[in-house]
Formats: structure tokens, sequence, C-alpha cells
């Protein structure tokens, strides 16, 4: 899907000739558009104070801030991608969610398959986003489905991951895995979050660490959930709930 939308920009880093070489090419792009170019990352946090932006250029060696600890103490984080000259950060940079890394002296193609990749995460964002609005205007009684599916961004890139497809899921710190019928998915996501979003006919929280697809219950045992071959634990706190569910399920068959 293309957008209208401009992806909004800003440049980070305390070399003059950087931030003018970036900027000459942002203004090349029709659908970017420079929102402000900084010399240190101090800076560019006062502004972010009032200046909304899409997509970050941004160096990692700076004097008083690196572009490593910038993005660290953001709560929230837009779309970012590294510009430097030492590739020794590429993997650290991924792990915290970079779209892209560039390597300096950055030529105008590399530059453009960063920004193609920035373009095609920022459309399937702005379709969530519509479609988000969309299902919140109908009218409660409005018999239309709901989304049977979840967009999830992982390894760069963004999942479809469909409700039937889905097993369980497994909750580690941070991140969550989800354990699907033909592969697995790590992402950077939240239990919690996946309980207010999942479908409460459809999934079940059992454990701190786990939500499962009711469906998919093959048994339970004592406290120990079967499901695909697996022995889940149930949590305590959750058994009662569970149990009251399922009973529930099969007066209704």
């Amino acid at each position: 899907m293309e957008s209208t939308d401009k992806i909004r920009v800003m440049i980070i880093d305390d070399e003059f000739p950087a931030r003018k070489l970036l900027s000459d090419y942002v203004s090349k792009v029709p659908n970017l558009e420079l929102s402000g170019s900084y010399g240190d990352a101090i800076e560019a946090t006062a502004a972010l104070q009032n200046t909304q932006v899409d997509l970050i250029f941004l160096d990692i060696q700076m004097p008083e801030m690196s572009g490593l600890d910038f993005i660290k103490s953001m709560s929230v984080k837009p779309m970012f991608i590294f510009t430097t000259a030492y590739s020794e950060y590429a993997i650290e940079s991924y792990e915290l969610g970079a779209v892209y890394y560039l390597l300096k002296p950055i030529s105008f193609p590399s530059f453009m398959k960063a920004v193609n990749k920035v373009t095609e995460q920022f459309n399937m964002k702005r379709q969530l986003e519509v479609n988000a609005t969309r299902q919140q205007a109908q009218p409660a009684e409005s018999s239309a489905p709901a989304n049977d599916y979840l967009m999830v961004k992982a390894d760069y890139k963004l999942y479809r991951i469909n409700f039937d497809d889905l097993i369980y899921i497994e909750g580690q710190s941070e991140y969550v895995t989800f354990h699907l019928v033909d592969k697995k998915i790590t992402a950077y996501y939240s239990l919690k979050k996946l309980e207010e979003e999942l479908p409460s006919n459809r999934f079940a929280r059992i454990h701190k660490s786990y939500i499962v697809a009711l469906d998919r219950i093959e048994a339970i045992e004592g406290n120990m959930v079967n499901i695909a071959k697996q022995k889940l634990s149930i949590g305590k706190n959750y058994k009662d709930a569970l149990m009251q569910i399922l009973y529930k399920d099969k007066e209704n068959e």
C-alpha cells in the first residue's frame, strides 16, 4: 500500500559534513520530510520534547552521549537507522531494534535501500492504525468480524500471526515467543498487552509466563496443561479462572 503521509526525519551526527550529506539525500526523496538536524544527542533530546518524528538517522560515536545510549534512554522509540564508520556495533544496533545499519561513507543507493525498508514498515503501521480506527468506529451491534491475526515486529520484519496457527505464547522478561504450528517467533512484547489484545473466547492466561489457545489444550493433569506435546505449568492464581472458562465452553457445546 502506498501512503501519502510524509515520513518525518531527524538527523543526529556530530560531524557537519555527515549531517549535510544526509539532509541532501532526504531532500531528494518525496516521501521524506526533514524535521531537524542536530550535532549531539542532548540537543536532539530537547528538540524531541516539542517535535514528533517518525525516523531518526543517528551516529553512534558522539560526545556526551553515544547513539546507542541515546536510543536506550528513550521510552518510546521512533524508527531509527544508525549511521557510523564502525561495523562492530551492527549486532547491538539490531538488538535495539534498528531498522537498518548504514556504514559511512554512505552512498545514495545504500541510503535508498534503508529508506525503502523504513517506508514499508511506516505504511504497514499506518494501515494497522486505519484498521483499528475503523473497528472502533463500528457500532457495538455490528456483525463485522474482528481481526483474526496479530501483526508483530521481529527479526527486522513484520509478521502476521494468524490466531488459528497460534498454539501458545511464552513470556521471557521483556520478550515473548509465539509458538505456532510451523515455527517460533520471538518479539519485543508483553504478555499483559497480549492478554488484553487477544480474544478471551480463544486464548487464556494460565501462568505469569504463558498464554494458551483454548482449543489446543489436550488435557489438564493437576497443575499442568498438555498442549502440542508440551506440559505447561498452571499458576495457582490462574487455575480457577481457566477451569471456569473450560467448563463454560463445555456447557455451551
